[in-house]
């Protein structure tokens, strides 16, 4: 199977965005003549970190190749209140039409990486690597887990394909830890990590020789326990009711990684403004 490019992606994603809100037609933009050209600011109205630009620009460039957008921030840095992002200038018409698309895009990206940046900064003095999860909107996959790496967190995996994760069902259906890393051993080249709910089934996955074991929803009086049981055996990996009030006590254990759903699951977008001048 092939696997769509980054352009490809940004592609197909702005493409299906334009169609659900153009349809047949933009039917208020029908009063400006064709050849009416403009200029526009965009204004960002509180402080995040900017992420979206290739889907910004391909929300114009699919409409009009004429609109000309001058950016003056870059992908992936700080922005505050009230910062001039961009310049757009070119056919008022393009402008008008994309507009939406082009905000919603950044907006909801760049609410992604600044979240993502906050859990970074609270592990500034720790090893402990921040990653998103498999808890995103539909359809949108690829541009919130791009924004995460944009705020400075990682992966953990793009689907089911790509790696493989261990989960309390498959356990079930496997009949225990040891007989379901058995099974993919046989099968698969590939690290192999286990969720765990208690510190028996920690013990049962690294005696099994799992690479990686989720600690499901450990209090932190367990957490501390099952870091002393593994002693750098296996890479540990802290999830479940993760948030920055909790991060920095979940990272002082001495973990590997922390993954949590909050990146892209309660998203709070920035607030953009595009003002033709």
């Amino acid at each position: 199977m092939t696997i769509p490019s980054h352009r490809q992606k940004v592609s197909n994603s702005v493409k299906k965005a334009l169609k659900e809100d153009i349809g047949s037609g933009d039917i208020t933009a029908q009063i400006i003549p064709e050849d009416n050209q403009c200029k526009a600011n965009l204004i960002v109205r509180n402080k995040s970190i900017l992420c979206g630009l290739d889907w910004f620009n391909k929300s114009f460039s699919l409409l009009n190749k004429d609109v000309e957008i001058n950016w003056h921030k870059e992908e992936g840095t700080q922005i505050n209140q009230n910062d001039h992002i961009a310049t757009l200038k070119g056919s008022s018409k393009g402008i008008l039409t994309g507009e939406r698309t082009a905000l919603n895009f950044l907006q909801f990206m760049s609410g992604i990486a600044f979240k993502t940046s906050l859990y970074r900064n609270k592990l500034v003095n720790s090893k402990a690597v921040i990653l998103d999860t498999r808890k995103t909107i539909p359809n949108l996959r690829y541009e919130q887990k791009y924004a995460v790496k944009c705020g400075g967190g990682k992966n953990h995996r793009m689907g089911l394909y790509d790696a493989i994760l261990i989960k309390e069902n498959h356990i079930q259906a496997a009949g225990s830890i040891s007989k379901a890393i058995k099974a993919f051993k046989k099968t698969y080249n590939k690290r192999i990590e286990v969720e765990v709910q208690n510190l028996l089934e920690l013990e049962e996955a690294i005696s099994s020789k799992a690479d990686i074991v989720l600690l499901d929803n450990f209090s932190l009086e367990n957490l501390e326990k099952a870091v002393v049981i593994n002693n750098k055996k296996v890479l540990l990996e802290v999830s479940g009711n993760v948030d920055l009030e909790s991060i920095k006590k979940l990272a002082d254990t001495d973990i590997d990684y922390i993954s949590t759903g909050d990146l892209t699951k309660n998203i709070q977008a920035a607030d953009f403004s595009l003002l033709i001048q």
